[in-house]
């Protein structure tokens, strides 16, 4: 186990490092660039000429990757030129963390919530009613943008019946303290009850727009998981066996069923900051996925290639927690 950590993680080096260099190549294949998103279309040749010296963006291209290289692996990856211009892109990047993650487990806790139960359900009851219109939500789920689903949830719920907020993570004029950065963990460690409230119920509609691809897509494969293993020869032994309904679930199908479905859930969750842009931009929510969105419009290259590699590196990581969880769940695994 140990050893395939280590490769794991060496693994994770060698995605970063290749990374890093396809993703500094393109920026800087663009056109504009981040002088012209400082200074405007109308600024004079000297200006621009300053300005990309200042930036060291007129130093060969493999001079510039070897320094952004050499401040990247102390932990500096440059000052933001457009998100948030003169903070650091660590700094913004500490700053907006916070909301992406309460946003991501949010969404992955309802879609693993409703997903996992329904998928088995609709299994166990297979072509019934509730299998029927599981399947049809799960499609709906997949077809619908998130983007569009936002909108619609935002207007109904925020604009129309006024239930829930619509934009931000926090009520402007309540006053909170703020220890983690993590509004809803703040709120309970400092007992401010009514701003962890308030920051839960603006986590609902973005959380549940953010939740609907990965509930679809875990739905399917437990459903599917758990009718392979509903027709294995150790079920129907165990049955003969006259072992009870629960111990069958427990032991013999959910067991098995859940390792595709585990693996399901690492991949959705590495993949939650591609649906977090379109989400947190709708919501005007003040996460990485906006600053992400705002550093594409503004070509900030710092914040960009922070965020996109911090996103690589959680990926793998999540990936890896997956493939270590196996051990876990089948004792098969330890032997091979």
């Amino acid at each position: 186990m140990l050893r395939y950590s280590v490769r794991r993680l060496l693994q994770l080096v060698a995605v970063l490092a290749v990374l890093s260099l396809l993703l500094f190549a393109w920026l800087r294949s663009l056109p504009g660039g981040p002088v012209s998103a400082l200074l405007g279309e109308r600024a004079t040749e000297e200006s621009r000429h300053n300005l990309r010296a200042q930036l060291g963006l007129d130093q060969p291209i493999f001079i510039q990757y070897l320094k952004f290289l050499g401040r990247a692996l102390s932990g500096d990856f440059g000052i933001s030129t457009g998100v948030q211009s003169g903070d650091s892109a660590v700094a913004i990047f500490v700053q907006r963390f916070p909301a992406t993650i309460e946003l991501a487990v949010i969404a992955l806790a309802i879609a693993v919530a409703i997903g996992i139960p329904l998928g088995y359900m609709a299994a166990r009851r297979r072509d019934s009613f509730l299998d029927n219109i599981s399947v049809v939500s799960s499609l709906i789920g997949v077809a619908v943008p998130v983007f569009f689903l936002a909108y619609l949830l935002k207007y109904v719920f925020a604009e129309q019946l006024h239930w829930l907020p619509d934009s931000g993570r926090q009520t402007g004029d309540l006053e909170a303290t703020r220890v983690t950065g993590f509004f809803i963990l703040d709120g309970i460690l400092t007992r401010e009850w009514d701003a962890s409230l308030d920051a839960f119920l603006h986590l609902i509609l973005p959380a549940i727009a953010l939740a609907t691809i990965p509930f679809a897509v875990i739905f399917r494969i437990t459903r599917a998981a758990v009718l392979d293993v509903l027709n294995e020869d150790y079920v129907r032994t165990a049955r003969a066996k006259g072992l009870t309904q629960q111990v069958i679930r427990s032991r013999h199908v959910l067991r098995n069923a859940l390792l595709p479905v585990v693996t399901t859930i690492g991949l959705q969750t590495g993949g939650l900051l591609a649906g977090a842009i379109l989400t947190e931009k709708v919501f005007a929510y003040p996460g990485l996925g906006e600053a992400v969105a705002l550093s594409f419009q503004k070509r900030d290259y710092p914040v960009l290639q922070m965020l996109v590699l911090t996103a690589a590196m959680v990926y793998v990581l999540v990936n890896l927690a997956v493939d270590l969880s196996y051990a876990v769940i089948d004792p098969r695994v330890r032997t091979r």
